[in-house]
């Protein structure tokens, strides 16, 4: 295993390891190189992978990552073990490596850690008085956090030894020990500072730190927040600015989408007839309040996974229909893949929006590009693909986060918050039963509809070939495919199709 060596630049990054970036660069990142990285631990919440903050341990390199929940950006880095990494500043080491033949270390000099002096003296510095933390029950020793502007040392220090009277240089010369046990980075002025507000700062854009040398891969700006409209208007709010743009489905061509959002990671073509039996069936199966294979096209469910490229039919009850859309994929209809960004886009012929909400007030001509497609074989944005990588989840780590909102929603959240991608679907569903209930017939708009389970383990969709780290959702480290853990439940609204998992978080947004 190669040494982790990374130059430390306080407030903002260790090495390629920058404050901000998200949890899907990051562990993409540390899995391109297992030399360097031979173990990678995850670790979350399981009933709550959303909000809580997730960990990535690196026990090889003495390294712990901290990235907040909703958005899973990195906010704090820690260094839990120096002999495992070598970290310079400013072309000095933290640490002098340890030579091939034992030898005495000079004055103030550890291979251990790096000692009081080292740091106050030579490495960063004076700085202000830190704090300490009296030890927890059972423990001798507790805390003393020497802190500076975007970095912060642990030092384990007697509570005998401590004096609030007593300045810093005092307090550790008469210390029994002088080397730290760990390093923290963050963004802040000191560790105190900082605290309060670690999960929930905005960082500032990667793409304007000088730490990362700029590559060959340079992504536009981030899409923070995709508000939904309803009958398929789409809002996409980009990271650090004020600007948006509009997606309008069924009208946004794929050069609206090169402009807008830069050339796909990705494009993906596959034929999929998962879904051909329901096609099958006629009007007369769908009276009463629409199960989740109902609602809308039939196969608009399957398509979470990026999977099924072929379009309903008006005549779905008629064989020949359905035996002419088993033929390959001729007609250029694929998925862009926006790994990045946190989305995919069905680009195929233009079908009929769906329905917008009751009593919206959604203009015909709020969002348009411009570009009106009135051919019927015009290649157009049918559908978009929202991802949630949440942990646990079979999909994890395809795609970055991709927050989302329900615009629409807005007047039935009684105070609890936007229905958005942090929310839990039996939330989600109230709200959207109640928003949709003139549309339903009597009565039928407070039964719960069925759900329809879909199992990523089974089949070749693209989720079923991704490597996980930690664990599989509510599994441990078992496969999913013995065991139904990679199992989801679809439910379908107009406009909208829900993948949910079995802890009751959205894990894929459809939007058609």
């Amino acid at each position: 295993m190669s040494l982790f060596t990374a130059q430390l630049y306080p407030g903002r990054a260790l090495g390629f390891l920058v404050l901000g970036a998200t949890l899907h660069d990051v562990l993409t990142r540390l899995k391109a190189e297992p030399q360097r990285f031979p173990k990678i631990e995850l670790l979350y919440s399981p009933d709550r992978p959303v909000t809580e903050p997730v960990g990535v341990e690196l026990p090889g390199n003495g390294i712990r990552l901290r990235f907040d929940g909703p958005e899973q950006r990195l906010r704090l880095i820690e260094v839990t073990d120096f002999t495992k990494n070598h970290i310079t500043f400013k072309e000095r080491d933290l640490v002098k490596p340890s030579a091939g033949t034992p030898g005495s270390p000079s004055p103030g000099d550890s291979t251990s850690g790096p000692t009081f002096r080292h740091i106050y003296h030579k490495l960063l510095g004076p700085t202000y008085a830190g704090e300490f933390i009296p030890p927890s029950s059972g423990h001798d020793n507790g805390i003393y956090v020497l802190s500076y502007p975007g970095v912060a040392f642990n030092f384990a220090l007697n509570p005998s030894e401590y004096s609030p009277e007593k300045d810093v240089v005092s307090t550790f010369a008469s210390a029994s020990s002088q080397v730290a046990t760990s390093m923290a980075v963050f963004s802040g002025d000191s560790w105190a500072d900082a605290r309060p507000t670690l999960w929930t700062e905005i960082l500032p854009s990667i793409k304007s730190t000088t730490v990362i040398p700029r590559g060959k891969d340079v992504y536009p700006d981030e899409i923070s927040l995709v508000r939904l409209h309803g009958a398929g208007k789409i809002q996409l709010f980009r990271k650090w600015t004020s600007n948006s743009f509009w997606i309008t489905l069924g009208e946004t061509t794929p050069q609206d989408l090169l402009m807008e959002l830069g050339p796909p990671n990705a494009i993906y073509r596959k034929n999929d007839q998962k879904m051909v039996i329901h096609k099958m069936r006629t009007a007369s199966n769908a009276k009463g309040r629409p199960d989740a294979a109902d609602i809308g096209r039939p196969e608009d469910l399957t398509d979470t996974d990026q999977s099924s490229m072929h379009e309903g039919s008006d005549a779905s009850d008629n064989e020949e229909a359905v035996d002419d859309q088993i033929g390959l994929n001729t007609n250029g209809e694929c998925f862009y893949n926006y790994f990045y960004l946190g989305f995919d886009i069905l680009i195929s012929t233009r079908v009929p929006p769906s329905q917008a909400p009751p009593g919206s007030l959604v203009s015909e001509a709020e969002g348009q590009n411009g570009i009106i497609s009135h051919s019927p074989d015009r290649l157009v944005a049918t559908k978009l693909v929202l991802h949630g990588n949440i942990p646990g989840s079979y999909e994890f780590n395809r795609h970055r986060r991709c927050r989302w909102e329900i615009a629409y929603l807005e007047s039935l959240n009684d105070g609890n918050g936007p229905t958005d991608s942090e929310t839990s679907f039996p939330q989600i569903e109230d709200r959207m039963n109640a928003a949709w209930a003139s549309a339903f017939p009597r009565n039928d708009s407070q039964q719960r509809q069925r759900g329809m389970v879909l199992n990523r383990g089974w089949g070749d969709s693209p989720g079923s070939s991704c490597e996980f780290l930690g664990g599989w959702e509510e599994s441990g480290a078992r496969r999913a495919e013995t065991n139904g853990d990679s199992t989801t439940t679809l439910y379908g609204f107009p406009g909208l199709v829900f993948e949910v998992l079995k802890n009751g978080h959205v894990n894929t947004v459809t939007v058609f």
